[in-house]
């Protein structure tokens, strides 16, 4: 680490994206860019367009227009909180390979804010009474994006912390929950079709009870490291602010909003205050979901806006979400892979488990987990972990697989290898039913079921037959002398040693790349055996030990 390398997160979305620009990771786009019809999309083509995830940067746009030819004054940049994990960890302030230490840390030792009672940078300007209720005012003033141009019904915010408490106890939730414009002064709120019914959903339920409005406060551009708490699922009785004082390793800052009884990220961006009905709910949606389907019309909660407050020239966040790959999609796999190894590793104490893997495309990490085992891993450990993880999350699990150390987990392909030669249907799956229903578009049907896959190494196995390591790479350097095209290795590209193989063979092949395959030739003709005593078919090993 450089001295000039940062060794905090960065407490405003502002040092965030300078920290990503110094690094080569933001693009700026300067020219007029369609709000409505082509911002979202063009950001989306860096996930569906091949690039490997590396190549993935923030888009900040600085001339923002809408269909209906007005121009804003605020940016917005998409991309910016998870469009890969290096933006992540740069949010964290750490390195990738220590974000998950950074949320076990912050889960365990939570730290409260401080609270800033004079000039809240998020409370530079003010709107409210007839200024959010004017044409063209309120909501409608902001640059909001459309998600999905052609199915979404409204631009909605995406990148949300909607801030609520407990109105017995207190205590905070900050939950990423969409919103979608309904009037300038009125959002529609989806909080109560959630599967587990998100912690803002509670709360609401208990206004309910007291007949009362829910005060909310919808938070955008917040510290990334006060953002990333929004997406993870935290006990209910989890204050997430602390939590996110607990990642920074120092208290963070908070400030009273304006007309609601809420703390609020006194650094923010844009901070929407409301109350939201307790007595009616309002239709909301169609709107591009996180499973990949387009989520119809549901009743849902709505908000009538009581005030909007800024920072000068605002930066509007917004995420990519809906079909994965996505920026929302990064934001929960960057942080859940590693929980949920702590999780087999140290609560559970799982023996011989080494890695976790979310499946990404498509499917969008919930439904679907590998886990990886070292070889030789006691089949008794190896359904432990399945369980284990099958269990952790209601929404996460449905189909768990397990995997050798030599199958790469985020190659479907080597997953679906191991599953047709190392496991056996009948002794190696189990279908274990009263599974909650998961996240993903809603059908008639009302149950739903967790399968359970060892696809691990039973035994030695002969080698991957794909050319020695040394030898691919040597030919590697030809090709690429040769200008052919760009090569894109995916695990496996080589042979690998699996445990069934003797020294005889290792000769046998050092022998035939050395042109000597006529030593090899003599030795076999050695061990002939009279065909009354086997078939051509009997493998040699069987009649005589290896070397």
């Amino acid at each position: 680490m450089s001295a000039n390398t940062p060794t905090h997160a960065p407490l405003d979305m502002r040092e965030h994206l300078k920290r990503l620009e110094d690094k080569g990771l933001v693009v700026r786009i300067d020219e007029p860019i369609n709000k409505d019809t082509q911002l979202h999309p063009l950001v989306r083509w860096q996930f569906v367009g091949g690039l490997p995830e590396s190549a993935r940067r923030a888009f900040l746009f600085t001339n923002v227009v809408g269909s209906d030819g007005r121009k804003y004054d605020g940016q917005v940049v998409v991309g910016s909180l998870a469009a890969s994990p290096e933006i992540y960890a740069t949010g964290m302030g750490v390195p990738v390979e220590e974000i998950g230490n950074v949320w076990n840390r912050g889960i365990g030792n939570p730290i409260e804010p401080d609270v800033v009672t004079e000039n809240p940078p998020c409370q530079e300007v003010v709107m409210k009474g007839e200024d959010l209720r004017k044409p063209g005012g309120g909501l409608a003033s902001l640059p909001i994006p459309i998600s999905s141009p052609g199915f979404d019904s409204a631009p909605y915010f995406t990148a949300t912390l909607c801030v609520t408490k407990d109105p017995e106890n207190g205590i905070r939730n900050m939950g990423t929950y969409r919103a979608g414009l309904k009037a300038t002064d009125r959002l529609g709120v989806r909080m109560a079709t959630r599967l587990t019914g998100a912690g803002g959903y509670q709360h609401w339920l208990k206004y309910k009870e007291r007949g009362e409005p829910m005060p909310i406060a919808i938070v955008l551009g917040a510290a990334p490291i006060i953002q990333y708490t929004g997406p993870q699922k935290l006990a209910f009785d989890s204050d997430e602010m602390a939590v996110a004082g607990g990642l920074a390793g120092a208290p963070l800052r908070t400030c009273k909003a304006l007309t609601v009884d809420l703390e609020i990220p006194a650094d923010a961006e844009i901070v929407v205050e409301g109350l939201i009905d307790t007595e009616f709910v309002e239709p909301e949606g169609p709107f591009g979901e996180s499973h990949g389907y387009i989520a119809l019309e549901e009743f849902n909660l709505s908000m009538t806006v009581t005030a909007i407050t800024t920072r000068k020239n605002p930066i509007l966040t917004s995420i990519v979400s809906q079909v994965t790959p996505s920026e929302s999609s990064v934001i929960k796999k960057v942080a859940y892979e590693p929980l949920y190894l702590h999780h087999l590793q140290k609560v559970l104490g799982v023996k011989g488990v080494t890695g976790v893997v979310m499946h990404e495309p498509l499917s969008n990490l919930r439904p679907i987990i590998f886990l990886q085992f070292a070889n030789g891993t006691v089949k008794t450990e190896i359904w432990r972990a399945l369980q284990g993880a099958a269990t952790l999350q209601a929404q996460c699990g449905k189909i768990v697989i397990a995997v050798s150390e030599d199958i790469d987990p985020h190659n479907a392909d080597a997953v679906f290898w191991s599953m047709a030669y190392r496991s056996d249907p009948m002794q190696d799956i189990l279908i274990v039913p009263y599974r909650a229903r998961s996240h993903g578009p809603k059908t008639d049907s009302t149950g739903n079921s967790t399968l359970m896959i060892d696809a691990t190494a039973k035994s030695l196995m002969p080698p991957l037959a794909l050319p020695a390591k040394e030898f691919m790479e040597e030919t590697k350097v030809i090709w690429e002398k040769l200008g052919l095209p760009t090569l894109s290795p995916q695990p496996p590209w080589h042979g690998v040693h699996l445990g069934d193989w003797g020294d005889r063979w290792e000769r046998f092949a050092q022998a035939a790349v050395a042109g000597e395959w006529e030593r090899n030739g003599e030795n076999s003709f050695q061990r002939r055996r009279p065909a009354s005593e086997v078939t051509p078919e009997t493998p040699v090993r069987r009649i005589e030990p290896k070397d």
